[in-house]
């Protein structure tokens, strides 16, 4: 495989390809195919797919986060990801801080067993030593008990009537552990928060029955299905933002020890690709790719 091969796969996988995602079963089609993908580029880039490229068709001139109000493709292609979320066919998180972070509803629970709360219902424990702000405490018990709601509904319940900076500090506080999220958004209103508990229940439930190893390997397989290879420094950079270098670099040599993946020279480029691909490039897969038995056990378990 030469590097102008492996481009034109991810091309046709990423739908930058002139082959636009533009309705609702395509958006879910494009997601279950890719796994995860950023809304918006990053700048410095990482190698993922996005959402606005699928939904142009292009990678041409994508727009940033900060550029996307002046992009006529933003307010459709958002439009149609809100579409998405409101069915439960993806989720949103809060994990590469300028963009919005899309997985797929197949994946998801292993996202949530690698960075999600193990108690979900608790509202966080205050004290010098806590993870959590006392907003951010007070905002969960209002989603809690009060949600689905929206920002101006969530300042007139709490006292004092925090800023707009300050709420949204305490909401990313909670939406980078998974303990809420965005579900659905109204003009005028902005968007309506839950707690993902309630949100979806047995999303949750099998993420808190994997441990972080398993969800890491079953994420960094579905990352390499979605990007068909990539180098070991490709690969931890982009999981760098969800736990350190080391761990992943762990996970993947015990993957190649177990000949579940292979290292392949593109263009004197060393790369991981996930073994069937040395055989043949792989159909879009609906599910994670995890080692056979965690996967027959997974997929038992009842779905949302």
């Amino acid at each position: 495989m030469t590097l102008d091969e492996l481009t034109e796969m991810r091309r046709r996988k990423w739908h930058v390809d002139g082959n636009a995602v533009r309705t609702l079963d395509s958006a879910r089609e494009f997601m279950e195919s890719v796994g995860f993908c950023l809304l918006y580029p990053l700048h410095p880039p990482l190698l993922i797919p996005t959402f606005i490229g699928a939904f142009g068709g292009s990678d041409e001139g994508l727009p940033t986060w900060r550029q996307a109000f002046g992009d006529s493709r933003a307010g459709d292609a958002t439009e149609l990801m809100v579409r998405l979320l409101r069915e439960r066919s993806a989720y949103e998180a809060n994990l590469f801080g300028e963009t919005n972070f899309l997985i797929a509803s197949s994946v998801f629970p292993y996202f949530y067993g690698l960075v999600g709360d193990r108690n979900p219902r608790q509202v966080p424990k205050p004290g010098v030593r806590s993870e959590y702000s006392p907003l951010a405490r007070d905002i969960f018990e209002v989603i809690r008990t009060k949600g689905p709601i929206s920002k101006i509904r969530m300042r007139a319940v709490l006292r004092g009537e925090p800023s707009d900076a300050a709420l949204d500090r305490a909401l990313g506080e909670l939406w980078s552990r998974l303990r809420i999220t965005r579900v659905d958004y109204v003009p005028g209103e902005g968007a309506y928060w839950d707690a993902l508990f309630r949100w979806s229940p047995d999303a949750v439930r099998q993420g808190i029955q994997l441990s972080v190893p398993e969800a890491l390997s079953a994420l960094i397989s579905k990352y390499l299905d979605a990007v068909v290879a990539a180098e070991m420094s490709e690969i931890e950079e982009f999981f760098s933002h969800l736990v350190s270098r080391s761990r992943v670099r762990d996970s993947i040599n015990a993957l190649l020890s177990a000949r579940e993946y292979t290292l392949v020279h593109v263009d004197n480029r060393a790369m991981v690709e996930i073994t069937q691909h040395a055989e043949a490039v792989a159909p879009a897969r609906s599910v994670p790719i995890v080692p056979r038995e965690k996967r027959r056990r997974l997929q038992a378990q009842p779905k949302q």
